[in-house]
Protein backbone atom coordinates (compact mmCIF):
# COMPACT_ATOMS: atom_id res chain seq x y z
CA UNK A 1 0.00 0.00 0.00
CA UNK A 2 0.90 3.67 -0.99
CA UNK A 3 2.26 5.33 2.03
CA UNK A 4 0.10 8.65 1.18
CA UNK A 5 -3.06 6.26 1.11
CA UNK A 6 -1.93 5.07 4.69
CA UNK A 7 -2.71 7.94 6.97
CA UNK A 8 -6.30 8.51 5.41
CA UNK A 9 -7.26 5.33 5.57
CA UNK A 10 -6.40 5.37 9.52
CA UNK A 11 -7.84 8.35 9.75
CA UNK A 12 -10.90 6.47 8.64
CA UNK A 13 -10.83 3.91 10.65
CA UNK A 14 -10.26 6.30 13.93
CA UNK A 15 -13.83 7.97 13.10
CA UNK A 16 -15.41 4.80 12.47
CA UNK A 17 -14.52 3.28 15.57
CA UNK A 18 -15.31 6.84 17.44
CA UNK A 19 -18.59 6.68 15.52
CA UNK A 20 -19.31 3.39 17.62
CA UNK A 21 -22.26 3.78 20.28
CA UNK A 22 -21.89 2.05 23.66
CA UNK A 23 -24.63 0.79 26.15
CA UNK A 24 -23.67 -0.28 29.70
CA UNK A 25 -26.27 -2.72 31.63
CA UNK A 26 -26.83 -4.44 34.57
CA UNK A 27 -28.81 -6.66 35.62
CA UNK A 28 -30.14 -7.61 39.68
CA UNK A 29 -31.89 -10.24 40.72
CA UNK A 30 -34.79 -10.67 43.56
CA UNK A 31 -35.60 -7.42 45.60
CA UNK A 32 -37.50 -9.13 48.14
CA UNK A 33 -39.18 -7.54 51.86
CA UNK A 34 -39.47 -10.63 54.04
CA UNK A 35 -40.91 -9.81 57.68
CA UNK A 36 -37.29 -9.67 59.17
CA UNK A 37 -36.34 -7.19 56.87
CA UNK A 38 -38.78 -4.88 57.41
CA UNK A 39 -38.81 -4.93 61.26
CA UNK A 40 -35.28 -4.32 60.69
CA UNK A 41 -35.60 -1.14 58.81
CA UNK A 42 -37.92 0.16 61.09
CA UNK A 43 -37.05 3.34 63.07
CA UNK A 44 -39.08 6.14 65.33
CA UNK A 45 -39.67 8.17 62.44
CA UNK A 46 -40.58 4.73 59.33
CA UNK A 47 -37.96 2.68 57.95
CA UNK A 48 -34.62 2.65 56.72
CA UNK A 49 -32.85 0.85 53.98
CA UNK A 50 -29.89 3.05 53.02
CA UNK A 51 -27.15 1.09 54.71
CA UNK A 52 -28.75 -2.29 52.41
CA UNK A 53 -26.83 -0.93 49.30
CA UNK A 54 -23.79 0.97 50.56
CA UNK A 55 -21.28 -1.83 49.63
CA UNK A 56 -22.94 -2.27 45.67
CA UNK A 57 -24.41 1.06 44.77
CA UNK A 58 -21.14 2.36 43.01
CA UNK A 59 -21.64 -0.56 40.78
CA UNK A 60 -25.06 -0.17 39.81
CA UNK A 61 -24.90 3.58 39.45
CA UNK A 62 -21.64 3.00 37.11
CA UNK A 63 -24.14 1.20 34.47
CA UNK A 64 -26.18 3.28 31.73
CA UNK A 65 -29.04 1.33 33.09
CA UNK A 66 -29.52 -0.66 35.47
CA UNK A 67 -32.59 -3.30 35.87
CA UNK A 68 -33.60 -5.80 38.71
CA UNK A 69 -36.95 -7.80 39.75
CA UNK A 70 -39.41 -6.04 42.27
CA UNK A 71 -40.70 -9.13 43.92
CA UNK A 72 -42.65 -7.08 46.23
CA UNK A 73 -45.93 -4.95 45.86
CA UNK A 74 -46.11 -1.41 47.24
CA UNK A 75 -49.48 -2.11 48.55
CA UNK A 76 -49.59 -0.29 51.91
CA UNK A 77 -49.61 -0.36 55.17
CA UNK A 78 -50.20 -3.07 57.33
CA UNK A 79 -46.32 -4.54 55.71
CA UNK A 80 -45.80 -7.60 55.45
CA UNK A 81 -43.54 -10.09 53.85
CA UNK A 82 -43.98 -13.55 53.13
CA UNK A 83 -46.31 -15.69 51.74
CA UNK A 84 -48.14 -12.23 50.04
CA UNK A 85 -45.71 -8.81 50.09
CA UNK A 86 -46.12 -5.53 50.68
CA UNK A 87 -42.55 -3.25 51.54
CA UNK A 88 -42.88 0.32 52.83
CA UNK A 89 -42.44 2.78 50.73
CA UNK A 90 -39.19 3.79 51.88
CA UNK A 91 -37.75 0.32 50.46
CA UNK A 92 -38.18 1.31 47.04
CA UNK A 93 -36.92 4.89 47.57
CA UNK A 94 -33.65 3.11 48.73
CA UNK A 95 -33.84 0.71 45.73
CA UNK A 96 -34.33 4.13 43.40
CA UNK A 97 -31.22 6.04 45.44
CA UNK A 98 -29.12 2.63 45.06
CA UNK A 99 -29.14 3.73 41.19
CA UNK A 100 -31.42 1.55 39.28
CA UNK A 101 -33.61 2.64 36.67
CA UNK A 102 -35.97 0.24 35.36
CA UNK A 103 -38.12 -2.77 37.07
CA UNK A 104 -39.58 -5.98 36.02
CA UNK A 105 -42.86 -6.28 38.03
CA UNK A 106 -44.39 -8.97 36.43
CA UNK A 107 -43.91 -11.97 38.47
CA UNK A 108 -45.45 -14.50 40.87
CA UNK A 109 -45.83 -11.94 43.91
CA UNK A 110 -47.44 -9.03 41.56
CA UNK A 111 -50.86 -9.77 42.76
CA UNK A 112 -50.24 -10.02 46.54
CA UNK A 113 -51.67 -6.93 47.22
CA UNK A 114 -54.64 -7.70 44.85
CA UNK A 115 -55.78 -5.11 42.32
CA UNK A 116 -54.98 -2.16 45.04
CA UNK A 117 -51.87 -3.56 45.28
CA UNK A 118 -50.97 -3.56 41.79
CA UNK A 119 -52.24 -0.23 40.81
CA UNK A 120 -50.39 1.60 44.00
CA UNK A 121 -47.17 -0.23 43.07
CA UNK A 122 -47.56 1.22 39.44
CA UNK A 123 -48.39 5.02 41.40
CA UNK A 124 -45.25 4.48 43.97
CA UNK A 125 -42.77 3.57 40.63
CA UNK A 126 -44.17 6.84 38.19
CA UNK A 127 -43.91 8.85 41.94
CA UNK A 128 -40.12 8.36 41.86
CA UNK A 129 -39.88 8.36 38.00
CA UNK A 130 -38.46 4.70 37.87
CA UNK A 131 -38.90 2.88 34.48
CA UNK A 132 -41.12 -0.11 34.66
CA UNK A 133 -43.24 -3.10 32.54
CA UNK A 134 -45.14 -6.09 33.25
CA UNK A 135 -48.01 -5.11 34.69
CA UNK A 136 -50.78 -2.31 33.82
CA UNK A 137 -53.50 -0.85 35.32
CA UNK A 138 -55.52 -1.04 31.96
CA UNK A 139 -55.44 -2.33 28.47
CA UNK A 140 -54.65 1.21 27.20
CA UNK A 141 -51.61 1.90 29.62
CA UNK A 142 -50.11 -0.91 28.40
CA UNK A 143 -50.90 -0.72 24.47
CA UNK A 144 -49.15 2.99 25.19
CA UNK A 145 -46.38 1.66 26.90
CA UNK A 146 -45.08 -1.69 26.17
CA UNK A 147 -43.02 -3.10 24.73
CA UNK A 148 -40.97 -0.61 26.91
CA UNK A 149 -38.74 0.84 25.04
CA UNK A 150 -35.39 2.59 26.35
CA UNK A 151 -32.90 5.06 24.90
CA UNK A 152 -29.55 4.17 26.38
CA UNK A 153 -26.77 6.28 24.94
CA UNK A 154 -28.48 6.47 21.63
CA UNK A 155 -29.20 2.78 21.36
CA UNK A 156 -32.82 1.97 21.29
CA UNK A 157 -33.48 -1.10 23.55
CA UNK A 158 -36.99 -2.86 23.54
CA UNK A 159 -37.44 -4.95 27.19
CA UNK A 160 -40.30 -7.49 27.53
CA UNK A 161 -41.21 -8.95 30.75
CA UNK A 162 -43.64 -12.26 31.56
CA UNK A 163 -44.34 -14.24 34.58
CA UNK A 164 -45.44 -17.98 34.47
CA UNK A 165 -47.89 -17.35 37.09
CA UNK A 166 -49.22 -15.23 40.02
CA UNK A 167 -49.29 -17.91 43.05
CA UNK A 168 -53.01 -18.69 41.78
CA UNK A 169 -54.54 -15.41 42.07
CA UNK A 170 -56.73 -14.23 39.28
CA UNK A 171 -56.17 -10.54 37.57
CA UNK A 172 -59.28 -8.30 37.03
CA UNK A 173 -60.23 -6.55 34.62
CA UNK A 174 -59.54 -4.03 33.66
CA UNK A 175 -56.01 -4.71 35.36
CA UNK A 176 -53.15 -6.45 33.03
CA UNK A 177 -50.37 -8.91 34.17
CA UNK A 178 -48.14 -10.15 31.40
CA UNK A 179 -48.22 -13.84 31.63
CA UNK A 180 -46.05 -16.37 29.76
CA UNK A 181 -48.28 -17.43 26.56
CA UNK A 182 -46.29 -17.76 23.47
CA UNK A 183 -48.97 -16.72 20.78
CA UNK A 184 -48.84 -13.31 22.51
CA UNK A 185 -45.41 -13.17 23.32
CA UNK A 186 -44.82 -13.90 19.55
CA UNK A 187 -46.96 -10.30 18.71
CA UNK A 188 -45.11 -8.38 21.56
CA UNK A 189 -42.13 -9.63 20.08
CA UNK A 190 -43.08 -8.59 16.70
CA UNK A 191 -44.55 -4.80 17.83
CA UNK A 192 -41.07 -4.54 19.26
CA UNK A 193 -39.01 -5.14 15.99
CA UNK A 194 -41.91 -2.46 14.33
CA UNK A 195 -40.36 0.01 16.13
CA UNK A 196 -36.96 -0.77 14.48
CA UNK A 197 -35.28 -1.48 18.21
CA UNK A 198 -31.39 -1.73 18.31
CA UNK A 199 -31.82 -4.74 20.65
CA UNK A 200 -34.54 -6.97 22.25
CA UNK A 201 -34.25 -7.81 26.25
CA UNK A 202 -36.76 -10.54 27.49
CA UNK A 203 -36.97 -10.37 31.33
CA UNK A 204 -38.80 -13.68 32.37
CA UNK A 205 -39.67 -15.25 35.26
CA UNK A 206 -39.42 -18.88 34.93
CA UNK A 207 -38.41 -22.07 36.20
CA UNK A 208 -38.59 -23.75 39.49
CA UNK A 209 -37.63 -22.58 42.63
CA UNK A 210 -34.42 -24.01 44.14
CA UNK A 211 -32.90 -25.87 41.40
CA UNK A 212 -29.58 -25.41 39.89
CA UNK A 213 -30.17 -25.92 36.37
CA UNK A 214 -33.22 -24.95 34.28
CA UNK A 215 -35.52 -27.62 33.21
CA UNK A 216 -36.22 -28.95 29.90
CA UNK A 217 -39.46 -26.30 28.99
CA UNK A 218 -37.33 -23.39 30.21
CA UNK A 219 -34.45 -24.42 27.83
CA UNK A 220 -36.76 -25.06 25.28
CA UNK A 221 -38.64 -21.80 25.23
CA UNK A 222 -35.06 -19.38 25.56
CA UNK A 223 -33.98 -20.69 22.74
CA UNK A 224 -37.72 -20.45 21.19
CA UNK A 225 -37.31 -16.65 22.30
CA UNK A 226 -34.28 -16.52 20.47
CA UNK A 227 -35.13 -17.42 17.28
CA UNK A 228 -38.38 -15.51 17.26
CA UNK A 229 -36.17 -12.49 17.47
CA UNK A 230 -34.63 -11.62 20.85
CA UNK A 231 -31.24 -10.88 21.39
CA UNK A 232 -31.05 -11.47 25.23
CA UNK A 233 -32.64 -13.05 27.91
CA UNK A 234 -32.48 -12.30 31.68
CA UNK A 235 -34.48 -14.88 33.94
CA UNK A 236 -35.41 -14.79 37.53
CA UNK A 237 -38.08 -16.29 40.27
CA UNK A 238 -35.41 -19.71 41.68
CA UNK A 239 -34.43 -17.66 44.07
CA UNK A 240 -31.02 -19.83 43.34
CA UNK A 241 -28.27 -18.63 40.80
CA UNK A 242 -28.89 -20.89 37.90
CA UNK A 243 -25.62 -20.90 34.69
CA UNK A 244 -25.50 -18.25 32.27
CA UNK A 245 -24.93 -19.01 28.19
CA UNK A 246 -23.30 -16.74 25.44
CA UNK A 247 -24.49 -18.47 21.75
CA UNK A 248 -23.18 -16.87 18.66
CA UNK A 249 -25.33 -16.97 15.55
CA UNK A 250 -23.80 -18.09 11.54
CA UNK A 251 -23.86 -14.20 11.37
CA UNK A 252 -21.69 -13.77 14.19
CA UNK A 253 -24.05 -12.24 16.26
CA UNK A 254 -23.72 -13.07 20.00
CA UNK A 255 -26.97 -13.87 22.42
CA UNK A 256 -26.98 -14.22 26.59
CA UNK A 257 -29.12 -16.37 28.37
CA UNK A 258 -29.09 -15.95 31.89
CA UNK A 259 -30.93 -18.81 33.02
CA UNK A 260 -31.85 -17.50 36.96
CA UNK A 261 -30.10 -14.22 38.51
CA UNK A 262 -30.97 -15.79 42.43
CA UNK A 263 -31.91 -13.62 44.60
CA UNK A 264 -30.57 -10.42 45.28
CA UNK A 265 -31.40 -9.08 48.80
CA UNK A 266 -34.08 -11.17 50.92
CA UNK A 267 -34.28 -12.87 54.30
CA UNK A 268 -34.10 -16.40 53.09
CA UNK A 269 -31.05 -18.69 54.22
CA UNK A 270 -31.36 -21.89 52.47
CA UNK A 271 -28.59 -23.11 50.72
CA UNK A 272 -27.91 -21.26 47.64
CA UNK A 273 -30.53 -18.63 48.44
CA UNK A 274 -28.69 -16.15 50.36
CA UNK A 275 -27.16 -14.61 46.97
CA UNK A 276 -27.50 -13.90 43.53
CA UNK A 277 -25.48 -12.19 40.70
CA UNK A 278 -25.04 -9.24 39.20
CA UNK A 279 -24.42 -9.31 35.34
CA UNK A 280 -22.81 -6.49 33.26
CA UNK A 281 -23.77 -7.07 29.28
CA UNK A 282 -22.18 -3.99 27.05
CA UNK A 283 -23.96 -3.51 23.83
CA UNK A 284 -22.19 -1.60 21.42
CA UNK A 285 -23.75 -0.34 17.20
CA UNK A 286 -21.71 0.06 14.80
CA UNK A 287 -21.99 1.17 10.84
CA UNK A 288 -26.17 0.27 12.00
CA UNK A 289 -25.46 -3.04 13.36
CA UNK A 290 -25.82 -3.85 17.26
CA UNK A 291 -24.02 -6.44 19.05
CA UNK A 292 -22.91 -7.79 22.69
CA UNK A 293 -19.48 -6.29 22.82
CA UNK A 294 -18.85 -7.56 26.40
CA UNK A 295 -21.06 -9.50 29.28
CA UNK A 296 -19.47 -10.73 32.69
CA UNK A 297 -21.27 -11.64 36.02
CA UNK A 298 -20.39 -11.04 39.67
CA UNK A 299 -21.52 -12.64 42.66
CA UNK A 300 -23.17 -10.85 45.41
CA UNK A 301 -24.11 -11.92 48.90
CA UNK A 302 -26.48 -11.07 51.63
CA UNK A 303 -25.51 -10.80 55.04
CA UNK A 304 -28.33 -10.85 58.30
CA UNK A 305 -28.18 -9.32 60.99
CA UNK A 306 -28.65 -12.95 62.64
CA UNK A 307 -25.02 -13.40 61.13
CA UNK A 308 -23.58 -9.64 61.01
CA UNK A 309 -24.98 -8.86 64.64
CA UNK A 310 -25.56 -5.29 62.94
CA UNK A 311 -29.04 -3.84 62.52
CA UNK A 312 -29.31 -3.90 59.30
CA UNK A 313 -29.11 -6.42 56.10
CA UNK A 314 -25.85 -5.53 53.74
CA UNK A 315 -25.29 -6.88 50.33
CA UNK A 316 -21.60 -7.60 49.81
CA UNK A 317 -19.68 -7.87 46.58
CA UNK A 318 -18.91 -11.84 47.37
CA UNK A 319 -15.49 -11.64 46.00
CA UNK A 320 -14.88 -8.74 47.62
CA UNK A 321 -16.51 -8.09 51.00
CA UNK A 322 -15.49 -5.58 53.62
CA UNK A 323 -13.37 -6.89 56.57
CA UNK A 324 -13.68 -8.21 60.09
CA UNK A 325 -16.58 -10.38 58.83
CA UNK A 326 -18.23 -12.46 61.70
CA UNK A 327 -17.10 -16.16 61.55
CA UNK A 328 -21.02 -16.89 60.84
CA UNK A 329 -20.61 -14.31 57.71
CA UNK A 330 -17.37 -15.94 56.43
CA UNK A 331 -18.61 -19.66 56.70
CA UNK A 332 -21.84 -18.39 55.18
CA UNK A 333 -20.24 -16.34 52.39
CA UNK A 334 -17.56 -18.61 51.54
CA UNK A 335 -20.12 -21.78 51.19
CA UNK A 336 -22.18 -19.44 48.81
CA UNK A 337 -18.99 -18.96 46.42
CA UNK A 338 -17.55 -22.03 46.32
CA UNK A 339 -20.72 -24.15 45.29
CA UNK A 340 -21.97 -21.31 42.97
CA UNK A 341 -18.23 -21.38 41.20
CA UNK A 342 -18.42 -25.36 41.50
CA UNK A 343 -21.92 -24.65 39.52
CA UNK A 344 -20.72 -22.51 36.48
CA UNK A 345 -17.42 -24.29 36.25
CA UNK A 346 -19.65 -27.14 34.92
CA UNK A 347 -22.36 -25.22 33.22
CA UNK A 348 -21.34 -21.87 31.90
CA UNK A 349 -20.55 -21.12 28.69
CA UNK A 350 -18.55 -18.37 27.01
CA UNK A 351 -18.85 -16.11 29.99
CA UNK A 352 -16.52 -15.00 32.47
CA UNK A 353 -16.33 -13.64 36.35
CA UNK A 354 -15.53 -10.25 37.23
CA UNK A 355 -14.45 -8.67 40.15
CA UNK A 356 -15.35 -5.38 41.83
Amino acid sequence: MKKHLLLPLLLLGNLLHSMAQTADLLFAGDLMQHQAQIDAARTPDGYQYDSCFKWVKQEITQADLAVANLEVTLAGKPYRGYPQFSAPDEYLTAIRDAGFDLLATANNHCLDGGSKGLSRTIQMLDSLNIAHLGTYRNTEEKERTYPLIADVNGLRIAFLNYTYGTNGLKVMSPQTVNYIDTTQIKQDILKARLRRPDAIIALMHWGLEYHDLPDASVRQLAHWLLKQGVDHIIGSHPHVVQPLEVHTDTDGQRHLIVYSLGNYISNMSKKGTDGGLMVRLQLTKKLGTTNMSHCAYSLVWVSRPVLSQKKQYELYPAARPPQNLTQAEQYRLDRFVKESRSLFEKHNLGINEYFF
